[in-house]
């Protein structure tokens, strides 16, 4: 009796994208064993391809531009981006290198041993902080994107300055749990009720939370305009899939520009943000 043929998941599963590695997905415990998905894992996977979908034209445009391209991902986790960008876009094209830079060594360890594993000889695992990783000689002089899925906090502004202080050409963030420009509206917030009617827009402390969330986000924004970056900001996917879900793409255009620096401090003295110009700084 002849045997059955294996079932082919990605035809079962319409959530993958063309030739995406199942192998990859199961080690990564996007799928189950068997293959399949369940709510919370179909949600981080549409969340890290749509990531996947918007940095796949930077990386053709940086490789048209010079032959080449190198990457770094920082805050990289687990490496899901990393690693589906690998699979989904590297591999094919032949070129190009995937840098995952992570504190926690155990993270690291675990994907190199992944990366070994499938054959995915352009990628290298970093256990380091960014600022380390900043002027290590285990990372390329050139990295042309930098990118930050969920990275908490500060993190998103460490991967910021790594991007200024390598010369990035894009920056591709999707910052997450944003609380120390919070903190400071919060220790301020009599006195700036004093002074500004409008500190009544984060008076209460949900406000505070979610206005300093909001104002960390346009502070990077401005940041990055008065270095010479064209700024779009949109959502990664619908809000139904994730809540930290604002995205911020920088694209290197040209030198520092006046006017942004202007407003970024006028912002940061508005609000009695002071304090946080070295976080900032331009």
């Amino acid at each position: 009796m002849s045997k059955k043929p294996a079932a082919d998941l990605s035809v079962q599963l319409p959530d993958l994208l063309p030739g995406q590695s199942i192998e990859l997905l199961k080690a990564l415990h996007i799928l189950t064993r068997e293959g399949k998905l369940n709510q919370d894992t179909r949600r981080k996977l549409k969340q890290v391809q749509h990531l996947v979908q918007f940095i796949a034209p930077l990386i053709d445009e940086v490789i048209e531009a010079r032959g080449d391209v190198s990457l770094a991902d920082h805050g990289a986790g687990k490496s899901y981006l990393g690693f589906m960008l690998y699979d989904w876009v590297l591999r094919a094209r032949g070129k190009g290198t995937v840098h995952g830079v992570e504190t926690r060594a155990e993270l690291v360890q675990k994907s190199r041993e992944l990366a070994e594993r499938l054959g995915f000889e352009r990628m290298s695992f970093l256990a380091t902080t960014v600022a380390e990783a900043t002027t290590t000689s285990e990372l390329p002089g050139q990295i042309d994107i930098v990118t930050a899925l969920h990275a908490c906090d500060t993190a998103t502004d460490d991967a910021i300055a790594f991007g200024l202080a390598k010369q990035a050409r894009f920056m591709v963030l999707v910052p997450c749990c944003q609380a120390e420009v919070a903190g400071v509206l919060r220790k301020h917030k009599a006195l700036s009720l004093s002074r500004n009617p409008l500190a009544e827009i984060w008076r209460h402390p949900l406000h505070t939370r979610e206005f300093g969330s909001q104002i960390t986000n346009v502070l990077r924004c401005l940041q990055l305009e008065a270095h010479g970056y064209q700024v779009t900001v949109t959502e990664l996917v619908g809000w139904e899939h994730a809540m930290k879900n604002e995205l911020i793409l920088a694209r290197r255009m040209g030198g520092p520009k006046r006017s942004a620096r202007e407003r970024l401090q006028q912002v940061l003295q508005e609000l009695n943000l002071q304090e946080l110009t070295d976080r900032f700084s331009v």
